[in-house]
């Protein structure tokens, strides 16, 4: 009797537990959006038609960094009820918290760029919208982003979800259409050396590297995981905090499953082909005749259409969250939404406008570099303030932790310089 009493009493703690941490499912796949935007499309392209399989190691890498630093979004919330822009605020003298304010304002716009354009250029391979009219038709998606807002977060979360899966089943079909060499494909999971020998291998390395850890994530991913209840005492606050991580490294799954498969799909498509395909249009296009299937291309363009807009609701999400954590300034949603689309829209139709159609690509790449260029100013505060026992308290990072974490900001922060470097 006390053994099936006792049996009883595990399971019904079990489905606690497991009811509990449903709870916490929903933030993840917010953040997870900005690890398969539209601006990760392009290098995990140049990777696969340039190098085959060989740099799936490098995304692996770039996943695993991404899992840490968003744990320690979770841990600074969890431990001291505040987001980092806020703590960023209350830690920093006032010109230091402006200029890391500027800093993420910079970045939210330039990866703002990202989505825009690659929507537009999914409108364009669905519907033959020309670029132009097709940037202004992306730049209304505010309306929609309004009206989900006003619902609350757990139906941002479901359409985030949705769009997600959409994205992952399309590349799914498209890899099984694909038949990528299996043997092959594991081999490119194994670190090597020829990253630095291998001309032009280590410019892409970098920069999936430096396109992978979005520096408005951070934010983001610190302050939506506080909607969540945490309990009171410590041992409820580590289940929750143990929690909110397993939802983070579940939907990043996810999101490294879309990159790998991007690198894959191009490696088994497009690699041994006389010119690297790096553009997108052009990755389209040969998709229908190099997979033999008439739906390749389109579904290409439906996984990057939802990839555009889903990083557009957390790209807004976060402009809000760091105007009001560094600044204490509350604004309407929409006047952050239309400020950031506005300045991502009019070098986007200046340069489509003027230059042409066939700039969008250096267009795309030139944010990534900019959005490389203020990821440091996120990763070194998040690390330093998580590893700060005066300030974390009970639930400060521990050892282990903080090395990663350190270990990782400098590759990170070292990839992204190196690959700028590389651009000009």
């Amino acid at each position: 009797m006390r053994t099936d009493e006792s049996t009883k009493a595990r399971e019904a703690s079990r489905f606690v537990a497991f009811r509990r941490f449903l709870g916490f499912v929903g933030p993840g796949f917010l953040v997870s959006v900005g690890y398969m935007d539209p601006g990760n499309w392009a290098t995990d392209l140049a990777g696969g038609s340039q190098f085959g399989y060989a740099l799936l190691w490098v995304i692996l890498l770039s996943n695993l960094m991404a899992i840490l630093f968003q744990h320690l979004c979770v841990r600074l919330n969890v431990a001291t009820g505040l987001d980092l822009a806020q703590a960023c605020r209350a830690r920093y003298s006032p010109a230091v918290a402006k200029f890391l304010w500027v800093s993420a304002q910079i970045g939210i716009v330039a990866c703002d760029l990202a989505e825009l354009l690659g929507s537009a250029i999914a409108l364009q391979i669905l519907f033959g919208i020309p670029l132009f009219f097709g940037a202004i038709i992306t730049a209304l998606d505010v309306l929609l982003l309004l009206a989900l807002t006003r619902l609350g977060y757990r139906w941002l979360e479901a359409l985030v979800a949705v769009l997600v899966l959409t994205i992952a089943v399309c590349i799914g079909i498209e890899l099984l259409l694909a038949k990528p060499a299996i043997a092959e494909l594991v081999k490119g999971f194994v670190p090597t050396t020829a990253v630095l020998t291998r001309p032009g291998m280590l410019f892409v390395a970098l920069g999936i590297i430096g396109a992978t850890v979005m520096p408005h994530n951070l934010y983001l991913h610190s302050s939506i995981v506080g909607s969540r209840d945490f309990g009171e005492t410590e041992a409820t606050r580590r289940e929750a905090m143990r929690f909110a991580t397993w939802d983070s490294t579940l939907a990043l799954s996810l999101a490294f499953f879309v990159n790998a498969g991007l690198l894959v799909l191009s490696a088994a498509a497009f690699h041994g082909r006389p010119e690297a395909v790096t553009d997108i249009r052009e990755a389209h296009r040969l998709l229908d005749g190099v997979l033999g299937a008439t739906f390749a291309g389109t579904l290409f363009a439906v996984a990057l259409l939802a990839s555009g807009q889903n990083a557009t609701i957390t790209g807004t999400m976060a402009g809000q969250i760091v105007l009001e954590g560094f600044l204490k300034v509350k604004s309407p949603g929409w006047i952050v939404r239309a400020s950031t689309r506005a300045a991502a829209l009019i070098p986007a139709l200046l340069v489509i406008g003027l230059a042409g159609e066939g700039k969008v690509e250096a267009l795309l790449v030139w944010s990534q570099v900019i959005l490389s260029l203020q990821l440091g100013f996120a990763c070194w505060p998040l690390v330093r303030m998580t590893g700060d026992a005066a300030f974390m308290g009970a639930l400060v990072a521990p050892r282990w932790i903080r090395l990663l974490g350190w270990v990782a900001t400098a590759l990170v922060v070292g990839a992204s310089l190196w690959f700028v470097v590389g651009a000009f």
